[in-house]
């Protein structure tokens, strides 16, 4: 522990006592993990990124990792990625490093080489096992590659601290260049960088000892390590524990733990995952070496931070995505005020399922992160009298906003709670999260002083009477009911009673529609509809050994049968769920087939009756090819939304300042990213 006498935080007293990191000491152990923006890609982006950091440094955190770099031209992330390779980098650099130290935060860059991974014609990998995530080939390394590599992460290294960054991370895990050779999955080398343990931590070894080679000895190094890689032919936990005991002894200050692969079979950073379901791989190393041990994944509250802390096996907390959401998480917390804190809910919807498809990166649940300097909140120069109508998260997200300008805000909801959509969102099994949105926004309606009106359906007569400034309309939508014979047959139901449990369902349902909410709608009728999320049956169902020998820790699934036998039947033919996220889509296809789901694509909707459900097939030219009867105890429809907006047209009528946000302007698939983004948007705007 560090000498220091300062009164511990009486809230989080561990998370907020200061650490030594080799020759810097950090204010506190909740660090900001490192996560790729697309700021850090592009020269007119530098300011934009600067600011980005400088407001994460001035919320508190005790450490930032930046994005990755690259160390050179043939591990870029993508073509023209973010590097740190000469001087006119260190000069650009040196624009967010000044930043984030106006605020007194401390910055580290991360240095990567993206090996197989990289989405770009120039790149070179361990071994010949294409990547399964980008379609460009690869080279694989000879030895003067090899070399010029291991010293372009030393001159790298050697820039950055030039740059005024006050520590680097090399990135180690994750599937990227050096975990490639660490495993036997990527590295299928016969000479002295493959085959053996030994051989395969050779070229993170050399890595090290260049960048120590070129940085003084109390300048911060930390290693990101792949503790779990979740892939076939993985490490084994004896070789994690020995590249852990070499990364000390060839001068690593702390290791950063890292989990999975992007093309590991195992969820690791969706919201279904278990908060903290990892750390128990980062408290094993605790006995292999003597270095601060930081944990990650999927933890998101003071409240774990702290607990883990407790156990006295890991020394710091490594946090991305919650800094995405909050930017202030340190000062809440350190202040008493956690409730306030705007809670990651893991939905990747604007942050990762943006990053991997190459676009910039937000949050759903912030749209300022990333637009820091172009969509600001700054007290209003007028204060007005603002109507927000509908509690969703378009509504909430404006009357919040609008009140944090210092507008006078009503709120008017027509139900018995706020939430809407993300009511029903936090019944699905693996969504509970969204509970804590709504938690949030109901802490900041009592913070900024908006006035509650529930169970009030207010009328346009009633706005215009009241003589509101500017009325936003957030009225968001019902489920639409399609058009096919017996739609009111009473089996039938709309996918927002089934999951409210407004109406029982018996033990076969047909699910019309296979969009993002027919996919969530089946997960929920298949599982205990009060479902709990067990460590242990989670890493059951996704095939988490816990064979320390075992490599990658990767067994067959055992999944849990499902408590009903359900179809997902869509119009469309081909593949379902194809539209659903990039980094989510996968692991709620995988959970409909592991559950036993039929999935039926290409199907008619003939009728509804006391038999269920009938269907037919046709082909090119319109001839039926086959009939079938799914004989089902209900059928749950979800086959979209119809704006609610009938206050539109008088308010406008009216003469009445009217903007409509959420799914009352655009019933399109749930969109809450939209939603919230416009609510904030259009608070930014009334001036």
């Amino acid at each position: 522990m560090s000498a220091h006498t300062a009164a511990p935080n009486p809230h989080y007293p561990l998370l907020f006592e200061p650490m030594q990191l080799g020759g810097t000491t950090l204010k506190n152990r909740l660090i900001m993990g490192s996560m790729h923006t697309g700021l850090e890609d592009r020269l007119w982006d530098t300011d934009k990124l600067a600011a980005y950091y400088a407001e994460r440094a001035r919320g508190g955190v005790g450490l930032i990792i930046t994005g990755g770099f690259g160390t050179s031209r043939s591990g870029l992330l993508l073509p023209f990625a973010g590097k740190m390779t000469n001087l006119a980098d260190v000069k650009r650099h040196q624009r967010i490093t000044r930043a984030v130290h106006r605020e007194d935060g401390k910055i580290a860059m991360q240095l990567i080489h993206a090996g197989r991974y990289g989405y770009t014609p120039l790149k070179v990998a361990a071994g010949s096992e294409p990547s399964p995530i980008h379609p460009f080939k690869h080279l694989k390394m000879t030895e003067q590659i090899i070399r010029h590599v291991i010293r372009s992460f030393g001159r790298s290294a050697k820039l950055a601290r030039k740059a005024g960054y006050d520590a680097i991370e090399i990135m180690g895990g994750e599937g990227y260049l050096i975990n490639q050779f660490l495993c036997p999955h990527t590295n299928d080398r016969t000479d002295k960088w493959g085959g053996s343990t030994e051989n395969r931590q050779r070229f993170l070894v050399e890595i090290i000892k260049e960048i120590r080679r070129q940085v003084p000895r109390d300048f911060p190094v930390i290693l990101r390590q792949s503790i779990a890689d979740f892939v076939r032919k993985g490490q084994t936990w004896d070789e994690i524990a020995l590249m852990a005991r070499k990364a000390e002894e060839y001068g690593v200050d702390a290791i950063n733990t890292d989990i999975g692969w992007h093309e590991a079979g195992v969820p690791t950073i969706v919201t279904s995952v278990p908060r903290a379901a990892f750390v128990k791989f980062t408290e094993r190393l605790r006995d292999e070496v003597s270095i601060p041990l930081i944990a990650s994944n999927r933890i998101n509250t003071p409240e774990i931070a702290e607990e883990i802390l407790e156990r006295g096996k890991v020394d710091a907390i490594s946090m991305a995505r919650p800094l995405l959401s909050d930017p202030d998480f340190a000062d809440k917390a350190a202040s008493g005020r956690s409730d306030e804190i705007n809670t990651c809910i893991g939905c990747n919807q604007a942050c990762l399922d943006h990053a991997f498809v190459g676009k910039k990166v937000s949050c759903l649940l912030n749209p300022r992160a990333g637009r820091e300097t172009t969509l600001t909140l700054g007290a209003t120069r007028r204060a007005k009298r603002v109507a927000v109508v509908g509690a969703g998260p378009a509504g909430l997200s404006a009357a919040v906003s609008a009140a944090q300008r210092g507008h006078r805000v009503h709120l008017y909801e027509a139900g018995e709670h706020i939430g809407g959509q993300f009511s029903i969102a936090a019944r699905i099994p693996g969504k509970e999260e969204f509970n804590e949105t709504i938690r949030y926004f109901t802490r900041q309606l009592e913070v900024t002083g908006v006035t509650v009106h529930l169970n009030t359906r207010i009328t346009a007569e009633d706005i215009v009477d009241a003589k509101f400034d500017e009325v936003i309309v957030a009225t968001g939508v019902t489920p639409r009911m399609p058009t096919i014979p017996g739609i009111d047959h009473p089996m039938v139901m709309s996918y927002a009673d089934a999951v409210l449990g407004h109406r029982e369902i018996g033990k076969r349902v047909a699910v019309i529609g296979a969009g993002g909410i027919g996919f969530d709608v089946t997960e929920f009728l298949t599982v205990d509809e009060s479902p709990t999320l067990n460590l242990k049956e989670w890493e059951q169902e996704w095939g988490v050994s816990e064979d320390l020998s075992k490599p990658g820790f990767v067994t067959k699934p055992r999944p849990l049968p499902a408590i009903r036998e359900v179809f997902l039947v869509q119009r469309k033919a081909g593949r379902q769920g194809k539209t659903l996220g990039k980094t989510t889509g996968w692991v709620h296809r995988a959970t409909v087939k592991m559950k036993g789901v039929e999935q039926i694509s290409g199907a008619t909707y003939d009728k509804i009756d006391d038999r269920g459900l009938h269907l037919s097939f046709h082909d090119e030219t319109g001839a039926v090819t086959e009939t079938r009867l799914l004989e089902v105890d209900n059928v749950v429809v979800c086959a979209g939304q119809e704006s609610v907006r009938e206050l539109v047209d008088p308010l406008t009528v009216a003469g009445v300042t009217t903007h409509v946000i959420g799914g009352a302007d655009l019933a399109a698939e749930l969109d809450a990213k939209r939603a919230i983004r416009q609510g904030t948007e259009v608070a930014a705007g009334i001036l």
